[in-house]
């Protein structure tokens, strides 16, 4: 809070040189959305001094934020109602993230949400709007861009979807335009530094490699590559679910061959795109939060105040697949168990293993339950 404090006071002194901006923590990395609200909050806490009405206020947040992750979760109609028990009351490390340490990682996140919400009401050009004001905050929500590129392509063709990346562009513009017109390398290059370099003590997944590994430019550009070949695999064989080629996307839907209407066998309605079927809504949450947790496996570093990027999104990766009553358990193990590797503190060789291993049984669960299946044999018509 001090040093988001420290940034911005710099602005409210009449400074728009993005180079200028710094607080104890280094110099502002931000892009100017982030400015915009910090700044709000620094001039309703007093300059920064009253953090006691700045945590009521995360608090307040905090409740709108579950209130949006709720109304997708009603949506979607995959998660059973006790989970959100533990999204409340089970994670000590999300309550210090809104309330204690008053990161802007919440914030991102919290709009965001509101931007899925509109998504789900077939608002896209409003969502994306939001969608861009998110990524003007913290630039983590970039990880959902994958997916949201997918879903406008499916829903508007190419041609369709280029007046909503214009929107998200276009806004990023507009906010960052104090600051263009003042020293515009010095604000992309700060505000938009996708090659900054993490510190070691600080991260929660990858320690245990030696430290030289984890700063290797060649480990980095590995991780690159392995969330680029995670992004097209999912893109091709689980949010396409279509017989066609992923190409036909590019076309106006209204040029698009229709789908073929499900089969029914023996008076069953049988679904042949997926293990888990999945109605619009489903699949519009699906393809944005795998997109994510994709992004989230191959992070060159996960920071403590990161697991906001994707907590409230874990019940439904674990959910979305079929769930026999016995592998509940399990699932809420995962939970458990990422929970415990997330309150490591300093993270330990196996905290970090462990984090891995459990993002690694979300991603397998997460192909093998939304594979495709066989066509299955239908019978000869009975001449009766």
């Amino acid at each position: 809070w001090k040093a988001y404090m420290e940034e911005v006071e710099g602005v409210a002194n009449g400074t728009l040189d993005y180079t200028q901006l710094k607080g104890d923590t280094g110099p502002l990395v931000y892009p100017a959305g982030f400015v915009y609200i910090f700044l709000g909050l620094y001039y309703a806490t007093g300059r920064g001094t009253d953090i006691r009405l700045a945590q009521y206020l995360f608090a307040g947040l905090y409740l709108f934020n579950l209130l949006l992750v709720f109304r997708i979760y009603c949506r979607t109609s995959k998660v059973p109602p006790y989970v959100f028990f533990f999204m409340c009351c089970a994670s000590y490390r999300i309550h210090s993230i809104f309330v204690l340490r008053l990161f802007n990682d919440p914030v991102a996140m919290a709009i965001l949400f509101l931007a899925i919400n509109l998504f789900l009401e077939e608002h896209w050009s409003w969502g994306c709007l939001l969608f861009s004001l998110a990524v003007s905050v913290k630039m983590n929500i970039l990880l959902f861009a994958p997916g949201l590129l997918f879903l406008l392509l499916q829903r508007f063709g190419l041609l369709g979807c280029i007046p909503k990346l214009c929107i998200c562009a276009l806004l990023q513009v507009v906010l960052g335009l104090p600051f263009l017109l003042v020293n515009p390398v010095g604000y992309l290059t700060r505000s938009f530094d996708l090659g900054r370099q993490f510190q070691f003590k600080w991260t929660v997944n990858w320690r245990f490699l030696p430290e030289e590994v984890f700063q290797n430019r060649t480990f980095h550009a590995l991780l690159l590559l392995a969330h680029l070949a995670g992004l097209g695999l999912f893109a091709l064989h689980r949010w396409h679910r279509s017989k066609e080629s992923i190409l036909v996307l590019l076309k106006d839907p209204a040029e698009r061959k229709h789908a073929s209407p499900p089969l029914t066998v023996n008076n069953i309605l049988w679904q042949p795109s997926c293990v888990c079927p999945l109605n619009s809504s489903a699949q519009i949450v699906f393809v944005l939060f795998s997109s994510n947790f994709l992004g989230v496996c191959c992070s060159r570093s996960l920071h403590y105040q990161f697991y906001v990027w994707y907590f409230h999104t874990l019940p439904y990766l674990l959910w979305c697949t079929p769930t026999a009553k016995l592998t509940h358990m399990p699932k809420v193990l995962l939970l458990g168990v990422i929970e415990l590797c997330w309150n490591t503190y300093p993270s330990t060789v196996c905290s970090s293993l462990s984090l891995h291993i459990c993002h690694g049984l979300v991603l397998l669960q997460l192909w093998y339950g939304t594979a495709p299946t066989p066509a299955p044999h239908t019978p000869a018509p009975s001449r009766r």
